[in-house]
């Protein structure tokens, strides 16, 4: 059965209407309910209670003729503009044409309407009035589509896109809740943009929906009531169909672990569309999450034209995307070569200073030694071969400290680990620093625990012991212990070097991990600053931790903490 359309006949002659009634209820093509009304103030009032699909309008009416009736019906700024047919008793062009001028659909002459002729002017009518109802609200959506997407595109801010987004988003399609999730294929699904509230049952692991910056990983997630998960369909072994309203709108390789995820963020309720980017121009497209509406308070009939624009939206807020992450990697690339830049620099100020006061030493060991060498003592002689040795090895490992951050900067420090036994490999190094360290260093060696089974780099763990070990040497001036513990645990290892030398004040403490940083109690004591910072990246790279604790005159201690197997390749 068609869907019955409400019609109102207004005629103060009952004969009239009874034929008219006869003639639409005999329709095949279309059912009605009709009403009637001897009166245009009686019409009116109908009009402003009930709304009408189509008006057959007497031109001759007791209280007022027709065409000043559709003058007061346009008054009344009805929501929707109804159609209408005028009806007179005899053919008049003068008064079909005011009639037409005001919005009238049809014109039929009393003595001329047959069941026929009526039937198809009212359906017509109702089709015009259908077509130009679409036809409007198409329009207004375009229009606030194209509003909406001016204030996407006003901002290259990430953030800012994405939130405004789902608040215009909701705005349109006037639903409970809108929400951008973007897609991590190895991990699962992070709500990154929300408009509208959550409910509180949603916050639980056992939700469908995560809130912003919640992960959603593994497990089937469910929530009685709203969640369908048997409307997913997996293909093969990671492909997933993703259906919505009409039809599929992606499908994607994924993860077994990311399509469990996704199952949490499908329903009945759900409207859901892809946002994807393009891959440099190429055919294929870069999977990067979803734009979801979520009616939750009532079950909802989607439309495809509301499924259409959420497409459209899509598109555009992927455009967006891509401008915004470009944007932030050129800043990026900006902000890098700036660093490069300021480190050069720092580079060169660095070598101009600390190589003048050991060339100098060298070259007047070296013109002493050349001038008056044969008449120098032996002991005298191995001083200035000494401090020509010293002053050769300081600027040496200068030069590679410099090499070595520089390869830091450049993010080109390869991680290559082995299985390393730490105790011969410390012990060696110890030893190597006592050689180095003079006569009134103690250097100490204690090691605890289960320190086997460690798998780490050997050029980059000796970077972190031979800096760390260097500098509490080199700021215990007045001579002491210096101690090294090696501490073994069951995933980790953990070791830390301890000084009693000068200490370093609180004010420098949070900067001294930073490339030429220095503490401000050094005096003269020489140094580049570039220790710990070296000691640091290669933690890092062994995805480890290092802390500093120190006290000015009570010395310094140096904690690092390494997993005992890192999963991360080169970086």
């Amino acid at each position: 059965m068609p869907y019955a359309s409400t019609l109102l006949i207004i005629d103060d002659c009952a004969a009239d209407r009874k034929i008219y009634r006869r003639f639409l209820q005999k329709d095949p093509h279309q059912s009605y309910q009709i009403l009637e009304a001897d009166s245009a103030g009686d019409a009116l009032s109908l009009c402003q209670e009930t709304r009408c699909d189509v008006i057959l309008l007497d031109f001759c009416l007791p209280d007022m003729s027709g065409l000043d009736f559709l003058d007061r019906l346009r008054r009344q700024k009805l929501e929707i503009s109804i159609p209408v047919i005028m009806l007179t008793g005899r053919g008049d062009e003068e008064v079909a044409v005011q009639a037409m001028k005001r919005g009238v659909q049809d014109y039929l002459v009393k003595q001329h309407v047959k069941p026929d002729v009526l039937q198809l002017a009212v359906r017509n009518a109702i089709k015009q009035s259908w077509l130009q109802t679409q036809l409007n609200k198409t329009q207004e959506r375009q229009r606030l589509i194209a509003a909406m997407l001016l204030r996407i595109r006003q901002s290259l801010d990430l953030e800012q896109i994405l939130h405004t987004a789902v608040v215009e988003v909701q705005q349109l399609l006037k639903c409970d809740r809108v929400m951008v999730c973007q897609l991590f294929p190895e991990i699962g699904v992070k709500t990154v943009a929300c408009s509208g509230e959550y409910l509180e049952t949603t916050y639980n692991t056992n939700s469908g929906i995560a809130p912003p910056d919640q992960l959603i990983t593994g497990g089937f997630l469910s929530h009685s009531g709203w969640l369908q998960t048997s409307t997913w369909h997996k293909q093969k072994s990671n492909s997933l169909i993703f259906p919505s309203v009409t039809a599929k709108v992606y499908e994607a390789e994924l993860s077994d672990r990311c399509l469990n995820s996704l199952e949490a963020f499908y329903s009945e309720t759900n409207l859901v569309v892809p946002i994807t980017l393009s891959n440099n121009g190429e055919s294929t497209s870069k999977p990067w999450g979803f734009l979801i509406a979520d009616e939750f308070s009532l079950k909802r009939e989607w439309q495809s034209d509301e499924l259409e624009i959420l497409h459209e939206v899509s598109v555009q807020l992927a455009i967006a995307i891509q401008q915004a992450e470009l944007l932030a990697q050129t800043q990026a690339a900006l902000q890098k070569e700036k660093q490069l830049n300021t480190f050069k620099s720092q580079i060169v100020a660095t070598i101009s200073h600390e190589y003048r006061t050991p060339l100098a030493s060298i070259l007047a060991a070296a013109s002493t030694l050349k001038q008056h060498g044969e008449l120098l003592e032996e002991c005298k002689k191995q001083k200035f071969l000494q401090i020509i040795e010293q002053k050769a090895r300081h600027m040496s490992k200068l030069m590679d400290d410099m090499l070595v951050v520089n390869q830091f900067e450049l993010d080109k420090a390869k991680f290559k680990p082995i299985l390393l036994d730490l105790l011969p490999f410390f012990s060696a190094l110890i030893e190597e620093q006592q050689e180095i360290a003079s006569d009134r260093h103690e250097l100490i060696f204690n090691c605890t625990g289960n320190y086997k089974g460690f798998w780490g780099d050997r050029g980059l763990l000796r970077l972190i012991f031979t800096n760390l070990m260097s500098n509490a040497i080199k700021y215990s001036p007045n001579g002491g212990k210096v101690e090294f513990h090696l501490i073994g645990k069951e995933s980790q290892i953990i070791f830390y070097v301890q000084d009693w030398g000068i200490g370093i004040p609180i004010e420098d403490q949070e900067n001294l991990f930073q490339p030429f940083s220095r503490g401000s109690n050094v005096d003269t004591i020489s140094g580049t600053g570039l220790g710990l910072a070296i000691a640091k990246a290669c933690v890092e790279l062994h995805g480890g931790s290092i802390a500093l604790e120190s006290q000015i005159g009570l010395g310094t201690k140096v904690i690092v903490s390494l997993p005992k197997r890192h999963n991360q390749g080169s970086s």
